[in-house]
Protein backbone atom coordinates (compact mmCIF):
# COMPACT_ATOMS: atom_id res chain seq x y z
CA UNK A 1 0.00 0.00 0.00
CA UNK A 2 0.94 3.81 -0.57
CA UNK A 3 0.23 5.96 2.64
CA UNK A 4 -2.86 7.12 0.89
CA UNK A 5 -3.88 3.55 0.38
CA UNK A 6 -3.04 3.00 4.53
CA UNK A 7 -5.10 6.02 5.70
CA UNK A 8 -8.00 4.81 3.28
CA UNK A 9 -7.84 1.32 4.45
CA UNK A 10 -7.97 2.49 8.26
CA UNK A 11 -10.66 5.22 7.83
CA UNK A 12 -12.45 2.30 5.66
CA UNK A 13 -12.62 0.65 9.23
CA UNK A 14 -15.07 3.61 10.52
CA UNK A 15 -18.70 2.16 10.09
CA UNK A 16 -17.85 -0.67 12.50
CA UNK A 17 -17.86 2.57 14.86
CA UNK A 18 -16.67 2.60 18.62
CA UNK A 19 -17.17 -1.05 19.99
CA UNK A 20 -16.11 -1.52 23.54
CA UNK A 21 -14.03 -4.69 24.45
CA UNK A 22 -11.07 -6.68 24.34
CA UNK A 23 -11.83 -9.64 22.40
CA UNK A 24 -11.24 -8.10 19.18
CA UNK A 25 -7.87 -6.76 19.59
CA UNK A 26 -6.68 -9.68 22.17
CA UNK A 27 -7.38 -11.89 19.13
CA UNK A 28 -5.80 -9.65 16.80
CA UNK A 29 -2.40 -9.27 18.62
CA UNK A 30 -2.26 -12.39 19.11
CA UNK A 31 -2.21 -13.30 15.56
CA UNK A 32 0.15 -10.50 15.44
CA UNK A 33 2.45 -12.37 18.13
CA UNK A 34 1.46 -10.05 20.94
CA UNK A 35 3.59 -7.37 20.40
CA UNK A 36 2.18 -5.26 23.43
CA UNK A 37 3.72 -8.05 25.66
CA UNK A 38 7.48 -7.03 24.62
CA UNK A 39 7.29 -3.33 25.80
CA UNK A 40 7.01 -1.35 29.09
CA UNK A 41 4.13 0.85 29.74
CA UNK A 42 2.92 4.36 31.45
CA UNK A 43 -0.75 3.73 30.85
CA UNK A 44 -3.03 7.02 31.31
CA UNK A 45 -6.49 7.41 31.78
CA UNK A 46 -8.90 10.16 32.04
CA UNK A 47 -11.74 12.51 30.99
CA UNK A 48 -9.49 15.59 30.30
CA UNK A 49 -5.75 15.95 30.78
CA UNK A 50 -4.72 12.90 29.54
CA UNK A 51 -2.90 13.93 25.87
CA UNK A 52 -0.91 17.09 28.12
CA UNK A 53 0.03 14.57 30.85
CA UNK A 54 1.33 12.15 28.03
CA UNK A 55 3.25 14.49 26.08
CA UNK A 56 4.70 15.96 28.98
CA UNK A 57 5.65 12.58 30.08
CA UNK A 58 7.00 11.77 26.64
CA UNK A 59 9.03 14.29 26.42
CA UNK A 60 10.97 14.00 29.56
CA UNK A 61 11.35 10.65 28.78
CA UNK A 62 12.82 11.06 25.48
CA UNK A 63 14.73 14.14 26.76
CA UNK A 64 16.89 11.21 29.34
CA UNK A 65 17.26 9.33 26.34
CA UNK A 66 15.04 6.79 26.10
CA UNK A 67 14.06 5.37 22.91
CA UNK A 68 10.23 6.46 24.10
CA UNK A 69 7.01 5.56 22.14
CA UNK A 70 3.32 8.26 22.01
CA UNK A 71 0.43 6.92 21.55
CA UNK A 72 -2.66 9.74 21.78
CA UNK A 73 -5.90 9.94 20.06
CA UNK A 74 -7.38 12.30 18.19
CA UNK A 75 -4.91 14.12 16.19
CA UNK A 76 -5.15 17.87 15.36
CA UNK A 77 -3.47 18.03 12.17
CA UNK A 78 -2.37 14.54 10.69
CA UNK A 79 -3.24 11.53 11.45
CA UNK A 80 0.70 10.08 11.91
CA UNK A 81 0.10 12.37 15.40
CA UNK A 82 -1.19 9.29 17.10
CA UNK A 83 1.45 6.84 16.81
CA UNK A 84 4.55 8.99 17.69
CA UNK A 85 8.44 8.12 18.61
CA UNK A 86 10.61 10.38 20.42
CA UNK A 87 7.55 12.99 19.62
CA UNK A 88 7.89 12.42 15.88
CA UNK A 89 5.15 11.14 14.43
CA UNK A 90 5.35 7.90 12.13
CA UNK A 91 6.52 8.25 9.08
CA UNK A 92 4.25 7.92 6.01
CA UNK A 93 5.90 5.03 4.54
CA UNK A 94 6.32 3.07 7.86
CA UNK A 95 2.88 3.29 8.36
CA UNK A 96 2.33 2.02 5.01
CA UNK A 97 4.46 -0.71 5.28
CA UNK A 98 3.21 -1.51 8.69
CA UNK A 99 -0.57 -1.38 7.72
CA UNK A 100 0.37 -3.50 4.66
CA UNK A 101 1.85 -6.13 6.54
CA UNK A 102 -0.91 -6.59 8.90
CA UNK A 103 -3.80 -5.91 6.77
CA UNK A 104 -4.22 -9.43 5.16
CA UNK A 105 -4.28 -10.52 9.43
CA UNK A 106 -7.18 -8.15 9.57
CA UNK A 107 -9.37 -9.03 6.81
CA UNK A 108 -9.39 -12.86 7.87
CA UNK A 109 -10.71 -12.49 11.27
CA UNK A 110 -14.28 -13.59 11.97
CA UNK A 111 -14.57 -10.88 13.92
CA UNK A 112 -13.48 -7.96 12.15
CA UNK A 113 -11.58 -5.20 14.51
CA UNK A 114 -12.78 -1.80 14.59
CA UNK A 115 -10.72 1.26 13.72
CA UNK A 116 -8.94 2.06 16.68
CA UNK A 117 -8.00 -1.30 17.77
CA UNK A 118 -6.29 -1.89 14.31
CA UNK A 119 -4.39 1.32 15.16
CA UNK A 120 -3.97 0.35 18.45
CA UNK A 121 -2.30 -2.79 17.36
CA UNK A 122 -0.03 -1.49 14.38
CA UNK A 123 1.29 1.20 16.95
CA UNK A 124 2.46 -2.15 19.69
CA UNK A 125 4.21 -3.50 16.16
CA UNK A 126 6.14 0.32 15.51
CA UNK A 127 6.74 0.37 19.56
CA UNK A 128 8.72 -3.03 18.68
CA UNK A 129 10.24 -2.31 15.91
CA UNK A 130 11.32 1.24 17.15
CA UNK A 131 13.28 -0.68 20.70
CA UNK A 132 11.24 1.42 22.61
CA UNK A 133 12.42 1.32 25.94
CA UNK A 134 8.76 2.84 27.33
CA UNK A 135 5.50 3.46 25.68
CA UNK A 136 3.69 6.42 27.13
CA UNK A 137 0.24 5.47 25.98
CA UNK A 138 -3.49 7.07 26.02
CA UNK A 139 -7.02 5.72 26.42
CA UNK A 140 -9.06 6.01 24.25
CA UNK A 141 -12.03 6.01 25.96
CA UNK A 142 -13.18 5.13 29.45
CA UNK A 143 -10.77 2.71 30.62
CA UNK A 144 -12.17 -0.86 31.48
CA UNK A 145 -12.94 -1.82 27.68
CA UNK A 146 -10.43 0.22 25.82
CA UNK A 147 -8.13 -1.84 23.10
CA UNK A 148 -5.09 -0.61 25.59
CA UNK A 149 -6.30 -1.79 28.07
CA UNK A 150 -4.92 -5.11 26.53
CA UNK A 151 -1.63 -4.79 28.02
CA UNK A 152 -0.47 -6.42 31.35
CA UNK A 153 0.40 -4.52 34.20
CA UNK A 154 2.04 -1.22 33.30
CA UNK A 155 4.71 0.41 35.42
CA UNK A 156 2.78 2.75 36.11
CA UNK A 157 -1.37 3.66 35.55
CA UNK A 158 -2.36 6.94 35.74
CA UNK A 159 -6.23 8.35 36.21
CA UNK A 160 -5.97 12.50 35.35
CA UNK A 161 -9.02 14.68 36.28
CA UNK A 162 -12.38 12.39 36.22
CA UNK A 163 -15.59 14.46 35.31
CA UNK A 164 -18.69 14.08 33.08
CA UNK A 165 -18.19 13.18 29.46
CA UNK A 166 -19.34 9.87 26.69
CA UNK A 167 -22.54 9.56 29.68
CA UNK A 168 -24.16 7.52 27.26
CA UNK A 169 -21.37 4.85 27.12
CA UNK A 170 -19.34 5.51 30.56
CA UNK A 171 -22.19 6.71 32.65
CA UNK A 172 -24.56 9.36 34.22
CA UNK A 173 -22.70 9.73 37.73
CA UNK A 174 -19.10 10.14 38.62
CA UNK A 175 -19.02 6.90 40.32
CA UNK A 176 -20.01 4.86 36.93
CA UNK A 177 -17.29 7.47 34.65
CA UNK A 178 -14.64 6.72 37.52
CA UNK A 179 -15.05 3.04 37.46
CA UNK A 180 -14.83 3.25 33.91
CA UNK A 181 -11.61 4.58 34.07
CA UNK A 182 -10.26 2.53 36.70
CA UNK A 183 -10.34 -0.56 34.63
CA UNK A 184 -6.76 0.46 33.57
CA UNK A 185 -5.91 -0.89 37.15
CA UNK A 186 -3.94 -4.19 36.94
CA UNK A 187 -3.02 -6.76 39.85
CA UNK A 188 0.28 -5.43 41.93
CA UNK A 189 0.24 -2.37 39.79
CA UNK A 190 1.30 1.06 40.86
CA UNK A 191 -1.70 3.53 40.25
CA UNK A 192 -1.18 7.39 40.40
CA UNK A 193 -4.82 9.57 40.53
CA UNK A 194 -4.83 13.70 39.81
CA UNK A 195 -7.53 13.25 42.67
CA UNK A 196 -10.04 16.40 41.63
CA UNK A 197 -13.45 14.86 42.74
CA UNK A 198 -14.41 13.52 46.04
CA UNK A 199 -16.86 11.15 44.69
CA UNK A 200 -14.48 9.38 42.06
CA UNK A 201 -11.57 8.62 44.98
CA UNK A 202 -13.36 5.84 47.06
CA UNK A 203 -14.06 4.30 43.54
CA UNK A 204 -10.48 4.35 42.61
CA UNK A 205 -9.44 3.72 45.98
CA UNK A 206 -11.82 0.36 45.67
CA UNK A 207 -10.19 -0.88 42.30
CA UNK A 208 -6.72 -0.43 44.05
CA UNK A 209 -7.43 -2.70 46.38
CA UNK A 210 -9.50 -5.25 44.43
CA UNK A 211 -5.93 -5.59 42.46
CA UNK A 212 -3.80 -5.04 45.24
CA UNK A 213 -2.30 -2.37 43.75
CA UNK A 214 -0.72 0.70 45.44
CA UNK A 215 -2.30 4.10 45.42
CA UNK A 216 -0.88 7.60 45.23
CA UNK A 217 -2.78 10.88 45.27
CA UNK A 218 -1.81 14.16 44.00
CA UNK A 219 -1.03 16.70 46.44
CA UNK A 220 -1.72 19.87 44.45
CA UNK A 221 -1.84 22.30 47.66
CA UNK A 222 1.77 21.73 47.10
CA UNK A 223 1.40 23.24 43.56
CA UNK A 224 2.90 27.18 43.77
CA UNK A 225 1.88 29.65 40.98
CA UNK A 226 4.07 31.99 39.78
CA UNK A 227 3.75 35.25 37.34
CA UNK A 228 2.03 34.21 34.08
CA UNK A 229 2.45 35.33 31.00
CA UNK A 230 2.54 34.32 27.20
CA UNK A 231 5.79 33.08 27.13
CA UNK A 232 4.97 30.28 29.92
CA UNK A 233 4.46 30.00 33.64
CA UNK A 234 6.48 29.22 36.22
CA UNK A 235 5.42 27.21 39.79
CA UNK A 236 6.71 25.73 42.43
CA UNK A 237 5.91 21.48 43.30
CA UNK A 238 6.91 20.10 46.69
CA UNK A 239 10.63 19.99 46.98
CA UNK A 240 11.19 21.58 43.09
CA UNK A 241 11.10 25.52 42.84
CA UNK A 242 11.43 27.95 39.75
CA UNK A 243 10.02 25.19 37.08
CA UNK A 244 8.86 26.50 34.11
CA UNK A 245 5.95 24.74 32.25
CA UNK A 246 5.79 25.59 28.10
CA UNK A 247 2.40 25.04 28.22
CA UNK A 248 0.02 27.98 28.42
CA UNK A 249 -3.17 26.23 30.12
CA UNK A 250 -3.45 27.02 34.23
CA UNK A 251 -4.83 23.70 34.10
CA UNK A 252 -1.12 22.68 32.85
CA UNK A 253 0.50 23.26 36.53
CA UNK A 254 -1.79 20.59 37.54
CA UNK A 255 -1.25 18.12 34.96
CA UNK A 256 2.50 19.32 35.44
CA UNK A 257 2.10 18.36 39.02
CA UNK A 258 0.82 14.98 38.16
CA UNK A 259 3.59 14.15 35.64
CA UNK A 260 6.16 15.35 38.53
CA UNK A 261 4.82 12.85 41.14
CA UNK A 262 4.50 10.29 38.41
CA UNK A 263 8.39 10.73 37.80
CA UNK A 264 9.28 10.16 41.18
CA UNK A 265 7.25 6.88 40.74
CA UNK A 266 9.14 5.90 38.01
CA UNK A 267 12.33 6.47 39.80
CA UNK A 268 11.39 4.56 42.41
CA UNK A 269 11.11 0.97 39.74
CA UNK A 270 14.69 1.85 38.55
CA UNK A 271 13.58 4.25 35.66
CA UNK A 272 16.76 6.86 35.86
CA UNK A 273 15.41 10.58 35.44
CA UNK A 274 17.25 13.43 35.92
CA UNK A 275 15.98 16.49 37.34
CA UNK A 276 17.53 17.98 34.39
CA UNK A 277 15.84 15.93 32.31
CA UNK A 278 12.35 16.70 34.17
CA UNK A 279 12.98 20.92 34.14
CA UNK A 280 13.99 20.78 30.65
CA UNK A 281 11.28 18.25 29.14
CA UNK A 282 8.62 20.22 31.21
CA UNK A 283 9.95 23.60 29.36
CA UNK A 284 9.85 22.15 26.06
CA UNK A 285 6.86 20.29 25.89
CA UNK A 286 4.83 21.20 22.54
CA UNK A 287 1.25 19.89 22.83
CA UNK A 288 -1.36 21.55 19.73
CA UNK A 289 -4.46 22.68 20.55
CA UNK A 290 -4.10 23.55 24.20
CA UNK A 291 -4.63 27.04 24.80
CA UNK A 292 -2.54 27.25 22.18
CA UNK A 293 -0.78 31.00 20.97
CA UNK A 294 -0.86 31.00 17.32
CA UNK A 295 -0.38 34.78 17.36
CA UNK A 296 0.52 37.53 19.89
CA UNK A 297 -0.55 40.80 18.65
CA UNK A 298 -3.61 40.70 18.59
CA UNK A 299 -3.92 37.50 20.87
CA UNK A 300 -5.11 34.18 18.97
CA UNK A 301 -5.19 31.21 20.77
CA UNK A 302 -7.10 27.78 19.73
CA UNK A 303 -8.13 24.79 22.77
CA UNK A 304 -9.79 21.42 22.78
CA UNK A 305 -12.10 22.50 25.29
CA UNK A 306 -14.56 20.06 24.24
CA UNK A 307 -16.94 19.58 27.73
CA UNK A 308 -17.70 21.61 30.26
CA UNK A 309 -14.45 20.67 32.97
CA UNK A 310 -11.96 21.74 29.89
CA UNK A 311 -13.87 24.68 28.58
CA UNK A 312 -13.62 25.66 32.39
CA UNK A 313 -9.88 25.32 32.37
CA UNK A 314 -9.76 27.67 29.27
CA UNK A 315 -12.01 30.08 30.89
CA UNK A 316 -10.25 30.38 33.80
CA UNK A 317 -6.52 30.17 31.59
CA UNK A 318 -8.15 33.37 29.71
CA UNK A 319 -9.66 35.14 32.82
CA UNK A 320 -5.39 35.04 34.38
CA UNK A 321 -4.52 36.20 31.03
CA UNK A 322 -7.09 39.31 30.25
CA UNK A 323 -9.50 39.86 33.09
CA UNK A 324 -11.02 43.15 31.47
CA UNK A 325 -10.73 41.87 28.11
CA UNK A 326 -13.34 40.25 26.50
CA UNK A 327 -12.69 37.68 23.83
CA UNK A 328 -14.52 37.05 20.33
CA UNK A 329 -15.35 33.16 20.28
CA UNK A 330 -15.20 31.10 17.38
CA UNK A 331 -17.39 27.87 18.71
CA UNK A 332 -17.69 24.42 17.24
CA UNK A 333 -18.99 21.85 18.84
CA UNK A 334 -20.24 17.86 19.25
CA UNK A 335 -23.74 17.61 19.54
CA UNK A 336 -23.16 14.81 22.12
CA UNK A 337 -21.63 16.64 24.71
CA UNK A 338 -22.97 19.22 27.46
CA UNK A 339 -22.81 22.35 24.56
CA UNK A 340 -25.12 24.24 26.93
CA UNK A 341 -22.98 24.69 30.19
CA UNK A 342 -19.88 25.23 28.00
CA UNK A 343 -21.87 27.93 26.45
CA UNK A 344 -22.64 29.50 30.08
CA UNK A 345 -18.79 29.13 30.96
CA UNK A 346 -17.77 30.92 27.60
CA UNK A 347 -20.34 34.01 28.43
CA UNK A 348 -18.38 35.95 30.67
CA UNK A 349 -15.40 35.79 28.58
CA UNK A 350 -17.10 36.68 25.51
CA UNK A 351 -17.37 40.06 23.20
CA UNK A 352 -19.55 37.72 20.54
CA UNK A 353 -19.73 34.24 19.16
CA UNK A 354 -18.78 33.08 15.35
CA UNK A 355 -20.03 29.91 15.17
CA UNK A 356 -18.71 26.95 12.81
CA UNK A 357 -19.76 23.27 11.87
CA UNK A 358 -16.65 21.11 12.95
CA UNK A 359 -16.04 18.23 10.19
CA UNK A 360 -17.29 14.95 11.76
CA UNK A 361 -20.43 13.77 11.56
CA UNK A 362 -21.38 14.20 15.08
CA UNK A 363 -20.98 17.96 14.72
CA UNK A 364 -23.15 20.18 15.75
CA UNK A 365 -24.55 22.64 12.94
CA UNK A 366 -23.16 25.98 13.05
CA UNK A 367 -26.40 27.61 12.58
CA UNK A 368 -28.06 25.50 14.89
CA UNK A 369 -25.53 26.28 18.02
CA UNK A 370 -25.85 29.72 17.13
CA UNK A 371 -29.31 30.07 17.75
CA UNK A 372 -28.71 28.18 20.81
CA UNK A 373 -25.65 30.76 21.92
CA UNK A 374 -28.48 33.60 21.42
CA UNK A 375 -31.15 31.80 23.86
CA UNK A 376 -28.64 32.95 26.27
CA UNK A 377 -28.36 36.67 25.59
CA UNK A 378 -25.53 36.93 23.24
CA UNK A 379 -24.65 37.75 19.81
CA UNK A 380 -23.88 34.80 17.49
CA UNK A 381 -23.02 34.50 13.81
CA UNK A 382 -22.53 31.14 12.01
CA UNK A 383 -19.97 30.29 9.14
CA UNK A 384 -19.90 28.29 6.26
CA UNK A 385 -16.24 27.48 7.13
CA UNK A 386 -13.86 27.72 9.86
CA UNK A 387 -11.52 30.28 7.49
CA UNK A 388 -14.09 32.52 7.05
CA UNK A 389 -15.12 32.63 10.59
CA UNK A 390 -11.55 33.10 11.74
CA UNK A 391 -10.91 35.83 9.04
CA UNK A 392 -13.83 37.82 10.91
CA UNK A 393 -13.04 37.07 14.34
CA UNK A 394 -9.25 37.96 13.60
CA UNK A 395 -9.47 41.28 12.56
CA UNK A 396 -9.37 44.00 14.74
CA UNK A 397 -7.21 44.48 18.25
CA UNK A 398 -9.67 42.46 20.35
CA UNK A 399 -8.18 39.21 21.45
CA UNK A 400 -9.38 36.01 19.39
CA UNK A 401 -10.14 32.22 21.10
CA UNK A 402 -10.98 29.73 19.04
CA UNK A 403 -12.85 26.05 21.48
CA UNK A 404 -14.34 23.79 20.77
CA UNK A 405 -13.80 20.10 19.58
CA UNK A 406 -10.60 18.97 18.56
CA UNK A 407 -11.59 17.68 15.37
CA UNK A 408 -12.04 21.56 14.93
CA UNK A 409 -8.60 22.34 15.81
CA UNK A 410 -7.03 20.88 12.81
CA UNK A 411 -9.68 23.12 10.04
CA UNK A 412 -8.12 26.01 12.80
CA UNK A 413 -4.30 25.60 11.82
CA UNK A 414 -4.69 25.32 8.42
CA UNK A 415 -7.04 28.16 8.25
CA UNK A 416 -4.71 30.72 10.41
CA UNK A 417 -1.91 29.49 8.34
CA UNK A 418 -2.99 30.27 5.11
CA UNK A 419 -5.24 33.46 6.13
CA UNK A 420 -1.25 34.62 7.77
CA UNK A 421 0.68 34.05 4.57
CA UNK A 422 -2.40 35.73 2.44
CA UNK A 423 -2.63 39.06 5.31
CA UNK A 424 -6.10 38.82 5.36
CA UNK A 425 -6.12 39.77 8.70
CA UNK A 426 -5.33 43.41 8.08
CA UNK A 427 -8.10 45.85 8.66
Amino acid sequence: MTYEEAIAYIHGMYWRGSKLGLARVTELCRLLGDPQKQLKYIHVAGTNGKGSTCAMLSRILSTQGYRTGLFVSPFVDRFNERIQFNNMPIPDDELAEIITEISPTVDAMENLPTEFEVITAAAFLYYVRKKCDYVVLEVGLGGELDSTNVIDTPLLSIITAIDYDHMHILGNTIQEIASAKAGIIKNGGTVLFYGQHPDALPVIEAACKKHGATLHVVDRSSLKEGSYDLPGQPFDYKSYTDLRLGLLGKYQMNNAATVIDAVELLRAQGVQISDAALRKGLQETVWPARFELLREDPPFFVDGGHNPHGVKGTVDTYLRLFPDRKAKIIMGMMRDKDVSQSIELLLPIAKEFYTVTPNNDRAMPSEELAALIRTFGATATPFSSVADAIETAGRGKEPSLAVGSLYMAGEVHEAFRTLMKMGRFEE
